[in-house]
This record gives structure tokens, C-alpha cells and sequence, in this order.
């Protein structure tokens, strides 16, 4: 691919938007500003990229002259070797990179995110692996200095979650947390297990990208909101106020319950939140199926079956089934490292879009 003609329309559009921002009117429409902030951001990027591209073409030109005129067992010629060898890398990675500028950014991917997370088949073993999921999540979380917020949880009587839901804030959270919706499979000894055999259990993900009001328009008489008291563990505060609250949105029969907070009006606003975002979830399935699936065809049933990923124990193993990647570091992974398969299903997604591109 020539991609001289795209990097050089990425340095016109940069100059265009660098123009547009220099001008305080931009400024009067906030949203649209915002808009062209984070498009000049992008295009920055890309454009240093290109310049990085045509800068190594050039050098690779150079060292292959060089190479050409020298004697083969030089040692000019022995570092002209070593240089194309590096340069090449180097040439592969930044033409990667503009081909991936060439994708359409989606919207939702600077967005907070809703996850939910489901004990599934597997009984008690499935509430604690879904408590081991949730802490993944949050040292992840915390590796990129995001935050994570609770909003309702269900725990098991062992110490795990029958349910948990929880909000995390921070700069592009979706973007990364996307590709973790979907059944997730466990394979060990239950601490329970008296004879020590491996048992299989799983629990279901489903990742929201937090919406908007202009996202999703929910009126007034569209949703039934009645509040309770909380229980379970949770303090004084919670148990003996009516701080609980649940709502219905009667025209598609979503329940949306949070109770985290003391509160009344925090988990109002928190339950309107979690409302609205599987209410944009439904809506971006329906316009685009391709890249975007109902929350019911994120999770699947939970049975064994349909697994987006495999932690086996015993090995030390995790398997993602989805771009057939296994690490021997389950126990680094369980503890929230989990850059080492989310940029691969970065990276095969992106190169998805592209191919559909035909470019």
C-alpha cells in the first residue's frame, strides 16, 4: 500500500483543525470544540508517525547503497546489516500505525465504562471466581490510573459475588476494557474440593460504555422508580436507611438496582447512569451488529461451552480463544496484567476494520 497519499491527507486535515482552534469562535459550540481537540490529538500523532515513516524509508534507502558498495564481510557492511535489520522493524511498525489512523475512531471509546460482572455455571466456585475477576479488573485499574467505583453487588455466602457491578473512570477506559465482555472460564481446585479434583466454572462480563443523555433519551414516564432499604454488608448508614433504589424502564422491562451508596439521590443518579448505558449498549447493537453486540450476546448463557478465555490453575495458564494467545503467567495476569493479551485483541481488531476498509 502507497501510503504517502493518506499521511499527506492526515497533515492537511491537522492543519485545517490547528486553524479552526486558533479561532475563538470554535470555542462558542464547547462540544464541538472538544470534538476538534481530541481530533487534533489524533492527528498529531499520525502525522508525526508519517514523518517518522519517510524519515526511516530514507535511512533504509541510504544503509542499502551502503551495503551494496561494500565488500560482504566488512565491517561497514556488518552494520549496514544490523541498521536494515532495525530499520525495517521500524519502517513495519510506523506503516502499522498509519494504517490503523486510517480506521474511523469510535466514539464510545473515551468513554467511562459500566461493568458487570455474573457469577455462571459452577455454583459457589463461579461467585468466587467472579470476586477474582472483579479484583483483576480493579488492579488493572489501578496500573493505569483509572478509578473504580461500586454500584451494586449480590456477594455469596464464601466470600465471592453472585453479581457486581461497578463504574470505572479514566482515560480511554472502553477502548481497553471492550475486548473483556463475554464468558470467562476457570479451571482449578475449588478450596472447598476435599479430593483435590479440577473443577470448571464460569462467570460472564459485560462491559457498557457509559452514556450520555444526548445518548439515549429516557422520559419521565417511561420509568418506575421505587426505593428500599439496603442489605446485606454495608454499615449502619446503609442497612437502616431507605437508601436502596431500583428502577424499571417499563418499555424494555430493564430492572437497574444500586444500593453503594448512603445516599438516596447518589444511587439515583448511579442507577440512571447504569440505565442509560445498557440502553446505548442496545442502541449501538442495533445500528452496527458488526462491532457491537447486545449485553445478552456479550454474555452468552454462561455455560462452559461459550468462553471468551480459559484460567487454568494447575498450569498457570490463560488461553483467550479469540486470537489463540496462551501465557504461562496466569498468577501475573490474575493481578491485573493484562496489557499482554488486550493489545493483541487490540491490534487483530483494528486489523478487522482495515481489511473491511479494502483498502
Amino acid at each position: 500500500m502507497d501510503l504517502r497519499p493518506h499521511i499527506e491527507k492526515f497533515r492537511r486535515r491537522f492543519t485545517e483543525i490547528e486553524a479552526a482552534l486558533s479561532d475563538p469562535a470554535t470555542f462558542d459550540n464547547q462540544q464541538r470544540a472538544q470534538d476538534m481537540s481530541k481530533e487534533y490529538a489524533r492527528l498529531k500523532e499520525l502525522v508525526a508517525c508519517g514523518d517518522n515513516f519517510f524519515k526511516t524509508e530514507a535511512q533504509l534507502a541510504e544503509n542499502r547503497a551502503l551495503l551494496k558498495g561494500e565488500v560482504a564481510e566488512s565491517d561497514i557492511a556488518q552494520l549496514a546489516r544490523e541498521e536494515i535489520t532495525r530499520l525495517e522493524a521500524d519502517e513495519k511498525k510506523f506503516a502499522q500505525q498509519i494504517q490503523f489512523g486510517l480506521v474511523p475512531p469510535n466514539p464510545t471509546d473515551s468513554r467511562n465504562t459500566i461493568v458487570e460482572i455474573r457469577a455462571g455455571a459452577g455454583g459457589s466456585e463461579s461467585a468466587l471466581f467472579a470476586a477474582d475477576l472483579y479484583r483483576m479488573f480493579c488492579r488493572y485499574a489501578e496500573t493505569r490510573k483509572w478509578k473504580v467505583e461500586p454500584l451494586d453487588s449480590n456477594p455469596s455466602d464464601l466470600g465471592g459475588f453472585r453479581e457486581i457491578i461497578f463504574e470505572v473512570t479514566g482515560t480511554d477506559v472502553f477502548k481497553r476494557l471492550k475486548y473483556e465482555s463475554g464468558v470467562h472460564r476457570v479451571q482449578r481446585v475449588p478450596a472447598t474440593e476435599a479430593q483435590g479434583r479440577i473443577h470448571t466454572s464460569t462467570a460472564t462480563v459485560a462491559v457498557l460504555p457509559e452514556a450520555e443523555e444526548v445518548d439515549v433519551e429516557i422520559k419521565p414516564d417511561e420509568v418506575e422508580i421505587n426505593v428500599c432499604r439496603a442489605s446485606g454488608k454495608g454499615g449502619q448508614g446503609v442497612n437502616t436507611t431507605d437508601s436502596a433504589v431500583q428502577i424499571i424502564h417499563k418499555p424494555t422491562g430493564m430492572i437497574v438496582r444500586c444500593a453503594d451508596q448512603r445516599s438516596q439521590q447518589k444511587n439515583r443518579i448511579q442507577a440512571m447512569t447504569v440505565l442509560r448505558s445498557r440502553l446505548l449498549d442496545r442502541k449501538i447493537a442495533e445500528e452496527n451488529a458488526k462491532y457491537a453486540a447486545h449485553r445478552k450476546d456479550q454474555v452468552g448463557t454462561g455455560e462452559r461451552s461459550e468462553k471468551i478465555r480459559t484460567y487454568n490453575f494447575p498450569q498457570n495458564r490463560v488461553t483467550d480463544h479469540r486470537v489463540e494467545i496462551t501465557l504461562y503467567n496466569l498468577a501475573n495476569f490474575i493481578d491485573g496484567d493484562l496489557d499482554p493479551l488486550i493489545e493483541p485483541l487490540m491490534t487483530h481488531d483494528l486489523e478487522e476494520k482495515l481489511s473491511a476498509l479494502k483498502l
